[in-house]
């Protein structure tokens, strides 16, 4: 994967990489503080019971990625399923060109907050190739109540045209504001000029 190292995220303003706190140093924070109240409580600190694993030392799970097409049926790859990732490098998504579709993925956080999830693509084409990230956002553990967590990302329009055509290859990775990767795949694609 040493050909992926240029693949960093963008720093969160005003995080500092290290500095965390726990659960319960986030309880303790000043209840009186409206906005910090409802930040807690957005993460969902505090209410329902925690369903981390304690024999999995993993902060968060992807626990399936999916694409949406307009027009089409969800293509779901189970990431729980032994083998999905090997399988998603060698079996290409076929999108027709100039299509609507976007990415999605359910993920599960455990143990402590997890600052700052980002989603990093970089897609080739031959000598082309472009980055893009996403701020996914700040998620405390799952709970009984809410077991996972989905996130869909911005929609993207598939190139179109004899250029546009042909087989792309993409890496995709999951990382924090501490520079953790959750997850790192390669995929690819075939825009053609039909389904």
């Amino acid at each position: 994967m040493a050909d992926h190292d240029d693949l960093h995220p963008e720093p969160t303003e005003g995080f500092k990489v290290g500095e965390k706190k726990t659960i319960d140093e986030y309880q303790q924070l000043d209840q009186n503080d409206e906005s910090l109240r409802k930040w807690k409580e957005s993460l969902g600190l505090g209410g329902g019971k925690s369903i981390s694993d304690p024999s999995d030392p993993r902060k968060c799970i992807i626990l399936s990625l999916g694409l949406e097409v307009e027009g089409r049926p969800d293509i779901i790859i189970d990431l729980k399923t032994p083998g999905a990732l090997e399988k998603l490098k060698d079996q290409p998504f076929r999108i027709k060109e100039g299509a609507q579709f976007r990415m999605k993925a359910q993920f599960k956080v455990q143990h402590e907050i997890l600052a700052g999830l980002k989603y990093l693509q970089k897609v080739n084409k031959g000598p082309l190739s472009s980055k893009m990230q996403e701020m996914m956002g700040s998620y405390g553990p799952s709970t009984e109540e809410k077991p996972f967590y989905e996130k869909k990302f911005e929609s993207e329009t598939a190139p179109s045209g004899l250029l546009g055509r042909g087989h792309y290859k993409a890496v995709s990775k999951f990382v924090d504001d501490d520079n953790q990767t959750h997850l790192q795949f390669e995929w690819s694609f075939d825009i053609k000029k039909d389904w």
